[in-house]
């Protein structure tokens, strides 16, 4: 092996990749991506619209494949993309942690594509959809109840304790009320619950003590048993 042969291995420059390795990867990277798509839509918990959240997996992970399939047979590209992304700024809205894990995967999909290293990335894959599907049907037998989540909006100026008022009268209800976020602005308040609620029987008696809380007080449950 001459010095340069050792010199491209040490810093991990590698051949270029044929046309149909190429296209093999990248359709292998849409069955993926969809599938992640389908587990996201199906077994998250985000509050915002699943499915077109889900539909972006695919962009993802096919453009870091394409990125990574050019770079990785070049030193000088792969500092140059160092470079282009130190000046590029992304605002995306990640309002949860479960939205940036499933983006992680898509990521990770595209890096393991590119890297050529499909076996290991399939192999990644199935276990961490495994591991998803386990926990969505554990918590579902565990939960066997009405699964809501439950969204209080007050559209004048709140009150200071409005969300300490409406966790108080949940917990009067519910077996299990955990706030997962809270929106403040200086003309309204929005509160958002994820509640187990037992005795469907006692949903009213509910409903009519949150929009006790002001005559601007809205009210919108959503079931979570659904896909999205």
């Amino acid at each position: 092996m001459s010095q340069l042969d050792s010199l491209q291995q040490s810093i991990g420059v590698t051949d270029e990749v044929t046309v149909l390795q190429f296209v093999m990867h990248l359709v292998l990277g849409l069955v993926l991506s969809l599938t992640l798509a389908g587990v996201y839509v199906r077994c998250g918990q985000s509050l915002s619209n699943r499915r077109k959240f889900a539909s972006n997996f695919f962009v993802v992970t096919t453009c870091t494949l394409v990125i990574i399939t050019l770079i990785k047979s070049s030193l000088a590209l792969s500092l140059g993309l160092v470079g282009a992304l130190s000046i590029i700024r992304f605002r995306a809205a990640i309002k949860e942690p479960e939205e940036l894990s499933f983006l992680f995967v898509a990521i990770m999909l595209g890096l393991g594509l590119g890297a050529s290293q499909p076996l290991i990335t399939v192999v990644a894959f199935v276990f961490i959809v495994t591991g998803l599907l386990v926990r969505h049907l554990a918590g579902r037998k565990a939960a066997p109840f009405d699964n809501l989540y439950i969204n209080i909006r007050h559209d004048e100026s709140a009150p200071a304790d409005l969300v300490t008022r409406a966790t108080e009268i949940l917990r009067r209800y519910c077996d299990l009320v955990d706030l997962r976020r809270v929106d403040t602005a200086t003309s309204f308040a929005e509160a958002a619950f994820l509640v187990e609620l037992k005795d469907a029987g006692r949903l009213d008696g509910m409903l009519g003590e949150l929009r006790s809380l002001g005559p601007a007080v809205g009210v919108t449950m959503i079931d979570n048993k659904g896909v999205a």
